[in-house]
């Protein structure tokens, strides 16, 4: 019997140590390939930051033609995060994203280059852009992606962040913004916001097809993108990308 029990403890020794190690394994696979990541963690808060105030804003409202910006609400991003740097009028809301408002599968979801800049309409800013902010808190707060991901799905799961509001959507026309290293500012586009739905619905990303979309899981998010002719200032896209790495 003594013999028997040692034989049980034995066994549950090598399948705990076992497990053990492939989870252990898993970690360092992915550790490796976050080391292997050209922005594999958030680098010094400096780097994500505009010194300029005025210069913010200004690259916020560029997100949009002048008759919508004008009047919106304008946040800018700090140490602490976000906050209001000119009240608005029109229901609108203007401001720069920096890199983690991307998927958490985005290998430049930690890029300090990256200004997004975006004006987000009422539905938006009551269903969109509470997601970001709470990114923003957590990517102050230290967390990773990885956790970052499950701090995404502990809130929806609590209700502590809207599903996307029907007629979500915004504006990204400015011609001064960075992002990615790829494409520098793209082009001047629409984005529209909705809960996780077949792109296929909208005829996305077929060939010949105006409109392309990309879905963010853990942020239970589909995003139709819609390119336009113009920027926010009235002159017309080229159909380049300013990035230095262009394609």
């Amino acid at each position: 019997m003594e013999k028997s029990m040692k034989r049980k403890i034995l066994r549950t020794i090598t399948v705990t140590t076992f497990a053990l190690a492939i989870i252990l394994s898993a970690a360092c696979q992915s550790q490796a390939l976050d080391a292997k990541a050209p922005y594999p963690s958030m680098a010094p808060l400096e780097q994500y930051l505009i010194a300029d105030r005025d210069a913010e804003i200004a690259l916020a409202r560029s997100a949009a033609p002048e008759s919508i910006s004008r009047d919106a609400e304008v946040l800018v991003f700090g140490r602490h995060g976000y906050e209001t740097a000119v009240k608005g009028t029109n229901g609108f809301v203007c401001l720069v994203q920096r890199s983690w408002a991307a998927g958490t599968d985005d290998p430049e979801f930690w890029n300090p280059k990256l200004r997004s800049p975006i004006c987000l309409n009422r539905p938006a800013t009551r269903s969109f852009l509470p997601l970001i902010i709470k990114k923003t808190e957590w990517a102050l707060a230290g967390r990773s992606k990885a956790q970052i991901v499950e701090d995404l799905q502990a809130a929806f799961d609590k209700k502590e962040l809207p599903t996307q509001e029907l007629g979500a959507m915004s504006y990204m026309q400015s011609k001064q913004g960075y992002l990615s290293d790829r494409d520098g500012r793209w082009h001047p586009h629409l984005m529209f916001f909705v809960p996780i739905t077949e792109v296929q619905t909208w005829g996305a990303n077929l060939p010949g097809s105006p409109i392309l979309a990309g879905e963010d899981p853990p942020a239970r998010l589909t995003i139709f993108l819609v390119p336009v002719a113009k920027w926010s200032d009235g002159t017309l896209d080229d159909g380049t990308t300013d990035s230095p790495h262009k394609h």
